[in-house]
């Protein structure tokens, strides 16, 4: 077999695990709340959220346009193939080490910031696109923020519009609606995060000369989506647990304001072709409802610990990348 071609075969085998793994870490994000409500069981939330994402994967692509040319032009990269083997293995470690621990960090984090150290250290400064890396870390900045406005925002509607109605008949209602949200919660995971390990394939692909392009071919579509929707379906109790009851008590009220406006986040972003954490999305609108329903009500250290894992996740990506590249490379 063409050596070329089995070295693509390992990079396209990682970027699918990572995919899976994603699927598994990143389930909290869209079932979390509904399971906590119990809204849905465990096993119809993660079913449903499998199928969710699958579709929201093969329906878009413009964020793995982003990811596969923003960072880097894998055409211009002679060792472009070695630099995503790199990246990949370091996202997937920093990944399995996040969800080990039950910390609910951004894979999206963890991609971006592998692929720009190992771009750095594997073709130098001059090969990373710094507008293109700003812009996307922009977005991973700035989407929380914006979530956790949005999140204080619908639920502080919320309370206004259902202030005078008995909180077991509104919570009943809210039950049910939260499948929906759920439901929509998921789509938009996929159609975000799921073109994350798309745009690194058709990196690799351009990379090694296989396509001039970074249109993303139908069956890495449908293999991203795959990967992610058999990920999903195994599920992350660990971080379910803790979006779902440890960053305060999360009433169905609660957690339809807190999907509707993570969901609302996510699709915004994906319709601008820019690569978002989800898991960022949907901590931070659960911050912003639990501070609309009671500030004191919000386990404030808990949401501290889970902010600096983000920090750090994009640096401690690179760095990883940057030492996995050194020592396979």
């Amino acid at each position: 077999m063409d050596t070329s071609l089995l070295v693509l075969g390992i990079v396209i085998f990682l970027a699918l695990a990572f995919d899976f793994i994603n699927g598994f870490h990143d389930t909290a994000n869209a079932i979390a709340t509904s399971v906590s409500t119990r809204a849905l069981t465990p096993r119809r939330a993660i079913i449903m959220a499998a199928i969710m994402n699958f579709l929201g994967a093969i329906m878009f692509t413009g964020v793995a346009k982003t990811i596969g040319g923003s960072v880097a032009n894998p055409a211009k990269l002679t060792n472009g193939i070695d630099i995503v083997i790199a990246t990949l293995i370091a996202a997937i470690i920093w990944n399995l080490l996040t969800w080990w621990f039950g910390i609910p960090s951004s894979s999206s984090h963890a991609l971006i910031g592998a692929l720009a150290g190992a771009v750095y250290v594997g073709a130098g400064a001059d090969k990373l696109n710094w507008s293109g890396f700003i812009e996307i870390v922009e977005g991973l900045v700035f989407s929380p923020l914006i979530a956790f406005v949005v999140g204080y925002i619908v639920m502080m509607i919320l309370k206004y519009i259902f202030a005078y109605r008995s909180p077991h008949t509104v919570n009943k209602g809210f039950r049910t609606m939260q499948v929906i949200t759920a439901a929509l919660q998921s789509f938009t995971h996929g159609t975000n995060d799921a073109q994350k390990a798309m745009g690194i394939i058709t990196f690799a692909l351009v990379s090694a000369g296989y396509q001039d392009h970074l249109e993303v071919p139908m069956w890495v579509k449908i293999s991203a989506a795959t990967a992610m929707a058999l990920g999903t379906s195994i599920g992350g109790w660990k971080i379910i647990k803790t979006m779902g009851t440890k960053i305060f008590k999360i009433d169905p009220i609660n957690g339809f304001a807190a999907d509707l406006s993570g969901a609302s986040v996510i699709f915004t972003a994906t319709m601008l072709h820019l690569p978002v954490s989800t898991t960022h999305a949907i901590t931070s609108a659960i911050l912003g409802v639990g501070s609309a329903k009671r500030f004191s009500a919000v386990r404030w250290s808990l949401a501290g610990r889970i902010v600096i894992t983000w920090v750090i996740t994009i640096p401690i990506s690179a760095l990883l990348s940057g030492l996995i590249f050194k020592i396979l490379f």
